[in-house]
């Protein structure tokens, strides 16, 4: 049989892959040169592994697919880094959820045993820190709390992790870690600081838009650490989020004035123990979850965003003095109030001046008798005929009269309108009669007043209206957002032959913009006739809202007022306080934040009237001020008595211990009470 020397198969034709034979046992080029143990077999060997057979037929396609799909499988491979998590709380195992989702291999190590809650996210937890760093991770991530923060630094063995490991921090200021990192960390670590502007509460569902701010503090200049910092950054970018490259100074300015004020507000009205009530408004709403969201962080969180963030005292100093500014603006109306009455001598004997005066002591002197609210159980017309359509005249045409006017009118009711200034192109246009005289407007005899106007000048314009050219039983009804001045004054200037329906409507033209549906709309049947026409007249005009979707919730006026002076008065006085203390969007603002600046925009948008009215014409708002005014300085009281004693430690512990220790010293024979006293103090010190 003819034998091929190795060398001449590298010119051989080759054959199909079905039809090339089988080698046969006992004749095997390979071991024939190794056997003969010369030096030209073994040169023959050496180009036989440089240069191997290939098939030059075998299909194209496959090769590139098969190589395509290993590379990338190397690429997807090549973006998984090795991180471990420094402080496995809750903040460290919800970033970990994420990292793991991603194919990264995550260790953690916590002073908490954490292994249960670790194992169940696929995490490596090491409760020693030495096993940790010989595992030699890429990437360092510190989820510690602020306070902790030297602590844990200082306690890693840096020794047995990799030269220019990558340490990165989510702190919630960047300064103070960012300072830390640089003198704790030789110069062959990389630094990277970044604050995630959301948590385990605030995207819980994902993290699409959120803000991601960091700040690339050292990176060496090798491709491979530059690809790595990319990697890590990359993790947060594929989720969604918002990434914001910014200097840690910048950042630190930006969260005094966003992170800090809405932690402030939060625990101040936490400590106000803001409370959900029967007739919430989407404002008071919003404070609610913002009270529910910085309730779930620690007291030392808040304390640490005050105390290593040098611009949080002027922005608490500037909260204080808007705080103060509001509180002498409405008294000092209050006191010009006061002033008219004693110097001009005001002989009308019901206190209740057009211009806003404070209540006598008889101002309330009728009440309804306090009701529990329920749901409204009437019966909406599933249509429209001429029967059950109002003839509603609207005293007061301004912005809140013309949202009204609007869903009336789309619901084939006749609409009549009545206003100081001139708003008859309005009117026109909504398909609403307009009158510049109020007595051609009550000589159409509608069937429903509506009282659109402002708290302030509601009693001037009721006593102005020429009240004997109405039909007798005519049904008055108000939409101001106190309730018991209203009923009073309803009542003692309206004859008894006309009803009384005192309503609040929960929302407005920006609450209310795209529809009503379960908005509340509060109502009080104040007096109503007992004929038929006069009951289902006020069904009729109460189905107006119900049809709309509104929650509607029947309600004693007192009760309202008491309610109100909790939400609808502290939303609006928070959101005046932000005001004057001139909120301002920023580049990374949390969905906190972004609620304070919404109650901002919405309440900025009502006259300070409206506002005072709130607080005038409410007798319980005197009394919630002064609660808010006392969560406030309780709050600071925290702040400052925490800080106290830091500095007391810094100032006397030192000497105190140099004290002791020289004592001993001295004095080495001593009583067993004296060294009792002595470990109390060394503890006290050391916690």
């Amino acid at each position: 049989m003819l034998s091929l020397n190795p060398l001449h198969q590298l010119h051989a034709a080759p054959l199909l892959p079905s039809t090339q034979p089988k080698a046969s046992p006992r004749f095997c080029p390979l071991r024939h040169s190794i056997t003969s143990n010369n030096h030209a077999a073994i040169f023959s060997l050496r180009h036989r592994r440089e240069l191997c057979v290939r098939a030059f037929d075998t299909p194209q396609p496959f090769d590139y697919e098969f190589k395509l799909a290993a590379h990338h499988a190397h690429l997807h491979s090549c973006q998984h880094l090795k991180i471990a998590i420094i402080g496995f709380g809750n903040f460290g195992q919800f970033l970990a959820t994420t990292l793991v989702r991603q194919g990264h291999t995550v260790l953690a190590h916590s002073r908490s045993d954490y292994s249960d809650a670790a194992k169940s996210l696929g995490v490596s937890f090491f409760s020693d820190p030495h096993d940790l760093c010989e595992e030699h991770p890429e990437v360092i991530l510190l989820c510690t709390s602020v306070i902790s923060t030297e602590w844990v630094v200082s306690s890693l063995p840096l020794q047995r992790l990799k030269r220019s490991t990558l340490f990165v921090d989510v702190l919630s200021v960047k300064e103070f870690p960012r300072d830390i990192l640089l003198e704790l960390l030789p110069s062959d670590f990389d630094v990277i600081c970044s604050h995630p502007m959301f948590g385990p509460q605030s995207a819980r569902h994902n993290w699409n838009g959120r803000a991601f701010v960091y700040e690339k503090v050292r990176i060496g200049n090798e491709e491979s650490r530059i690809s790595r910092c990319e990697k890590f950054l990359d993790i947060f970018a594929r989720e969604g989020c918002r990434m914001v490259e910014m200097c840690c100074e910048e950042h630190d300015k930006h969260a005094a004035g966003s992170q800090f004020i809405t932690h402030t507000v939060g625990r101040v009205l936490e400590l106000f123990n803001l409370e959900s009530t029967a007739i919430n408004t989407k404002g008071y709403e919003a404070l609610l979850d913002l009270v529910e969201n910085t309730a779930e962080d620690s007291f030392d969180l808040y304390y640490a965003l005050f105390i290593y963030n040098k611009s949080a005292l002027e922005m608490l100093e500037r909260l204080d003095l808007a705080f103060g500014a509001l509180r002498n603006e409405l008294f000092g109306r209050l006191h010009n109030v006061v002033r008219k009455q004693l110097f001009e001598k005001v002989q009308d004997s019901y206190a209740w001046p057009g211009n806003g005066a404070a209540l006598s002591s008889s101002a309330l002197v009728v009440r309804s008798q306090d009701a529990q609210p329920y749901e409204y159980k009437g019966q909406i017309s599933e249509r429209f005929d001429d029967n059950l359509k109002l003839k509603i005249a609207i005293v007061g045409f301004g912005n809140f009269g013309q949202f009204l006017a609007k869903t009336i009118v789309r619901q084939g009711h006749t609409v009549l309108a009545y206003s100081r200034s001139d708003y008859s192109d309005r009117a026109k246009k909504l398909g609403v009669s307009y009158f510049s005289d109020a007595d051609d407007l009550c000589e159409e005899h509608p069937e429903v007043i509506l009282l659109c106007t402002s708290i302030l000048s509601a009693e001037k314009v009721l006593k102005s209206l020429p009240l004997q050219r109405l039909k007798r039983s005519t049904l008055f009804v108000d939409v101001l957002s106190v309730k018991e001045f209203p009923r009073s004054l309803f009542l003692q200037n309206l004859p008894p032959y006309f009803d009384v329906l005192c309503t609040h409507p929960m929302f407005g033209p920006e609450s209310g913009k795209n529809g009503w549906n379960d908005l509340s709309f509060v109502y009080d049947r104040v007096r109503i006739g007992s004929q038929e026409s006069r009951v289902s007249r006020c069904d009729q005009f109460l189905d107006i809202f119900a049809r709309e979707g509104c929650r509607m919730v029947e309600m004693s006026c007192a009760e309202h007022d008491w309610h109100a002076s909790g939400s609808q008065f502290i939303t609006h006085t928070m959101g005046r306080v932000l005001e004057k203390l001139g909120l301002e969007s920023t580049p990374i603002n949390t969905k906190g934040y972004e609620t304070l600046l919404s109650l901002v925009e919405n309440t900025a948008g009502d006259s300070f009237d409206l506002y005072y009215g709130l607080f005038m014409y409410n007798v319980n708002a005197m009394e919630q001020l002064e609660r808010l005014d006392h969560s406030f300085e309780l709050l600071k009281k925290q702040l400052f008595g925490r800080l106290h004693g830091v500095l007391r430690k810094q100032l006397f512990g030192n000497a105190e211990k140099l004290q002791i220790s020289w004592e001993r010293q001295v004095l080495p024979q001593v009583s067993q009470s004296s060294a009792a006293l002595a470990s109390s103090l060394e503890t006290v010190q050391n916690n």
